[in-house]
């Protein structure tokens, strides 16, 4: 194995308490969201721990209680971690876990050189050592690690890995709890597009997906309806039958559909799971929905992009997994300009319920009606609407989405 053991057992593991990822997936008490506190374009300049602590604020408001990282390398998931014990010192009724995640890359990921998907990049190692750190330290908040982020999915083509690098990791993992090294009630996981975990193409059904299927604690599937408005838009649009409807009533139906869309991806890595023999919790590492986007989802594209799709999409998601005993990372609470520095209207520098401005959109004007965000800040700022609160302003950037010719 190319990494050694990191990290041991800290003085705070005896408080910690039988809060486990067992007893928390699928309990809809424990809402989670996917969270990124980077404010600027560039990851560069990380959050503060005192800006990290406004946004945990900010989401206890929301009665979130997990909340799902990416990587270790920058300093800001220390920091989170760091905040979180702080807000749980001056308040031993505060509640925040976190799902740590391990980010993964193949040989060469990032560079000119040929790509060779069955060797880890020379940061895999380093990755894995510090979430088995952090996790020893802070035995009270980490409570799953999830190695990888949509790593075996081949879209990612720069730098996907073959699963047999994720299941590598996930047994090494295994191994440490085995060993005392990590808490046994720790959860390991990876977080993959739904089509990674068997419920996609059959180039992805190997013996090495079998293998990590059965090493997991849980499966963490990712699923994003929008993305296929534009790439598998069979869902997608307006029936003929729908014709005569409202606008409104027009984009709930599709919205409707969208939601299946997602249950179906869904139901189809439970398919696959049975189908190799393998009964376990599965759950959603990650899906959501943009407010807006300048090319395949905006106006010049699908039309799927707005705070009212948003909305009606977050509050679908939340009331089927809720009712289904679901845990859904959305993705994500807060919008983050790094991923789509050069584009500022691209939709991956939208996807927050929360804008860089501190205003809840559409989807949290209902919380901010109630009173939720009263006394907490981003940036020094109170928590208000996007649109000043004008629904009839927020109207005139909703689109109607196209016809849907079914075949």
């Amino acid at each position: 194995m190319t990494v050694l053991f990191s990290g041991c057992k800290s003085s705070h593991s005896t408080m910690a308490n039988d809060i486990t990822a067992k007893k928390i997936l699928g309990d809809s008490n424990y809402q989670a969201i996917c969270y990124g506190g980077f404010r600027e374009k560039t990851r560069d300049v990380e959050s503060t721990v005192a800006q990290i602590t406004e946004d945990l604020r900010i989401l206890s408001a929301m009665n979130i209680k997990v909340l799902r990282t990416y990587n270790v390398h920058h300093t800001e998931v220390a920091n989170l971690l760091k905040a979180i014990r702080e807000l749980k010192k001056e308040n031993p009724d505060f509640e925040m876990y976190v799902m740590l995640g391990a980010w993964i890359d193949c040989k060469n990921s990032w560079t000119a050189n040929p790509l060779i998907r069955n060797e880890d990049s020379e940061r895999n190692p380093i990755e894995i050592a510090e979430a088995v750190r952090l996790a020893n330290e802070y035995p009270e908040i980490v409570k799953i690690i999830s190695v990888g982020n949509e790593a075996m999915v081949k879209w990612a083509w720069s730098y996907y890995v073959d699963p047999g690098i994720i299941l590598k990791w996930v047994n090494y993992l295994q191994d440490l709890k085995k060993q005392g090294k990590l808490s046994k009630d720790l959860w390991i996981t990876s977080s993959d597009n739904f089509a990674s975990w068997g419920g996609g193409d059959a180039e992805y059904h190997v013996e090495d997906l079998n293998q990590l299927i059965k090493a997991v604690d849980y499966i963490s599937m990712h699923t994003y309806p929008m993305h296929d408005t534009h790439y598998h838009p069979s869902f997608w649009g307006i029936l003929a039958s729908e014709e005569q409807l409202s606008q409104k009533e027009k984009i709930d139906a599709a919205m409707i559909r969208a939601r299946d869309y997602a249950i179906s991806q869904y139901t189809s890595v439970v398919s696959y799971t049975k189908s190799i023999g393998v009964n376990k919790p599965i759950h959603i590492g990650e899906t959501g929905w943009a407010s807006g986007d300048s090319n395949l989802y905006g106006d010049e594209g699908s039309k799927a992009t707005d705070e009212y799709k948003e909305a009606v999409y977050y509050k679908l998601m939340r009331d089927w997994t809720n009712k289904a005993g679901i845990s859904c990372f959305y993705f994500e609470a807060f919008d983050e300009q790094w991923k789509d520095a050069a584009n500022p209207l691209g939709s991956e520098n939208h996807f927050g319920l929360i804008n860089l401005k501190g205003e809840a959109k559409y989807a949290l004007w209902e919380l901010v009606d109630k009173g939720t965000f009263k006394g907490v800040t981003r940036d020094g700022k109170p928590i208000t609407k996007t649109y000043n609160g004008n629904e009839a302003s927020l109207w005139k950037d909703v689109k109607t989405p196209p016809e849907l010719i079914k075949k």
